[in-house]
């Protein structure tokens, strides 16, 4: 549930799942936790909201891996300073993905190839 509603940027869906005892960290499904699922959007907004809770930047599971893997086509240059600052690890390798660089590739790589051991 807390993944759909990340998913879809339903901030208000969230706090109220988050107000009645929500894990902002469970795993589940395609995109593993809120996190990742909220990433596709762009949606810094809710990124932050996510992060505000404790979001884990460095969780992997479903999919795509880690936070950087999810990269988000649209948004990209706010949210890549926010997964940054928040402790995100660009090095981090997953099966099938590699590291961030590969979807930095195709996506917003201009804040984070930098940041990525090479």
């Amino acid at each position: 549930m807390l993944q759909v509603a990340a998913g879809r940027a339903y901030e208000k869906a969230l706090e109220l799942l988050f107000n009645n005892g929500a894990d902002v960290n469970a795993q589940d499904g395609k995109f593993g936790n809120a996190l990742q699922a909220v990433l596709e959007t762009g949606r810094h907004k809710v990124v932050e909201l996510l992060l505000g809770k404790g979001a884990d930047v460095n969780a992997q599971d479903g999919d795509y891996g880690s936070a950087f893997q999810t990269a988000p086509a649209e948004g990209c240059n706010k949210i890549v300073n926010l997964l940054l600052s928040a402790g995100a690890d660009v090095n981090v390798l997953r099966e099938g993905y590699g590291n961030a660089l590969q979807p930095a590739s195709y996506r917003c790589h201009d804040k984070f190839v930098g940041q990525a051991d090479i």
